[in-house]
């Protein structure tokens, strides 16, 4: 990690990420706590993981399911007056669509895509009013090529792109931007319990022939946060190896 003060500084900003006890979202919140900025450490689970990362980070842990319009805007309310919102939390729930359950199919659109819209919605006012932030919202290489046994998950993730390019568009005018960063496949817990064979393919079409790590989105997180990236917004940035290409 980059010292504070440096390039893509965050000194003095707030920010808050949501799905931030483990994996990909503890990454980006050490992440941008590191670039100098104030860090809440949304969580829907996992207190304990939230509350340690909270406290080695300097920043405070607060409980809300995103999926909830009202929790997620509580979420907002009691993180503050926010330069930087990163919308993280996500969920799988996979199966072939002819075995898909109904629920299956709400959970994931509902945390994933809703929540999204939900904690954007509750920082929108504040952000436009004094005419600056920055959201950045966690999509996925599965939500723009698509992946067999993931319809629920690539729909919410391919909603998350259109909708962070219109939200680029509704609040440019007021210094506003909105943009995503969609992983491949990174080493999280999600990713070491696939099998052997479906890693070796993943990393046989992968052009720098390795898996990413946490750290890796969460460089790209911090620059797209930061004034370094004033003029880019709408913008769909793949870290994923080349995977994508």
């Amino acid at each position: 990690m980059s010292e504070a003060g440096a390039f893509c500084s965050l000194e003095g900003k707030l920010a808050l990420v949501t799905g931030a006890s483990r994996g990909i979202g503890r990454a980006i919140a050490a992440e941008l706590a590191s670039a100098g900025a104030s860090v809440v450490v949304g969580y829907r689970s996992g207190a304990e993981e939230a509350e340690a990362l909270a406290a080695e980070i300097g920043g405070r842990a607060v409980q809300a399911d995103v999926a909830d319009p009202e929790q997620a805007a509580r979420l907002v309310e009691e993180a503050g007056d926010l330069d930087i919102l990163v919308n993280n939390a996500g969920l799988t729930r996979d199966g072939l669509i002819l075995r898909m359950s109904d629920e299956d199919w709400r959970t994931v659109l509902d945390t994933n895509l809703s929540g999204v819209f939900h904690t954007c919605r509750a920082a929108a006012r504040g952000m436009m009013k004094k005419r600056a932030g920055s959201i950045v919202n966690l999509t996925s290489v599965v939500g723009i090529h698509g992946n067999a046994g993931q319809t629920n998950y690539a729909a919410s993730k391919a909603g998350i792109v259109g909708f962070t390019k219109s939200l680029a568009k509704e609040m440019a005018s007021r210094g506003v931007r909105a943009n995503a960063v969609a992983p491949g496949y990174i080493q999280t817990a999600l990713t070491e319990v696939l099998p052997d064979e479906v890693q070796q393919t993943i990393l046989a079409n992968t052009p720098l022939a390795r898996l990413g790590t946490p750290e890796d989105v969460a460089g790209a997180v911090r620059f797209l946060c930061s004034d370094e990236a004033s003029f880019v917004t709408g913008e769909v940035l793949l870290v994923d190896g080349g995977l994508g290409m």
